[in-house]
């Protein structure tokens, strides 16, 4: 399970360090993609595959738009022997990543975040809100 949240660095070429506690989870393949919240989403092969049948599933005309998104500048990447691994131009232009990252996890997958997008969203979460979200859904 993916927990906690751990700030690091882009490089000049584009890598970023994925900490060991989450690559362990990885394995030594698996998919970066963008998230629905102007971050990156990092899922493990198995959890990519049961996302990606969900996908497969839906009408072909009606899910058009999620697949371009998904799958357009989907990338398959495997840590490189110090722990980094390449986020494409297009993933971080998409996700405003220059310097810093925050890459957090959410039991079953991560996100990379920029350091200022993520402290944005961090400071307008509230217990309150949340609270009321779960709630409406019945958890």
């Amino acid at each position: 399970m993916f927990l906690g949240q751990y700030a690091h660095t882009v490089d000049t070429k584009g890598r970023t360090f994925i900490p060991a506690k989450y690559r362990d989870e990885l394995g030594d393949a698996f998919v970066v993609t963008r998230g629905t919240a102007k971050c990156l989403t990092v899922y493990p092969m198995e959890e990519w595959e049961a996302y990606t049948a969900k996908i497969a599933g839906l009408p072909q005309a009606q899910a058009a738009k999620i697949r371009r998104f998904v799958f357009s500048n989907a990338s398959d990447v495997s840590p490189d022997s110090q722990g980094r691994i390449m986020l494409t131009a297009g993933l971080r232009a998409y996700a405003g990543i220059e310097k810093n990252v925050v890459i957090i996890g959410l039991g079953s997958y991560i996100e990379i975040w920029a350091e200022d997008a993520w402290n944005a969203e961090n400071e307008d979460m509230s217990a309150d809100e949340v609270n009321d979200l779960m709630l409406a859904l019945n958890f």
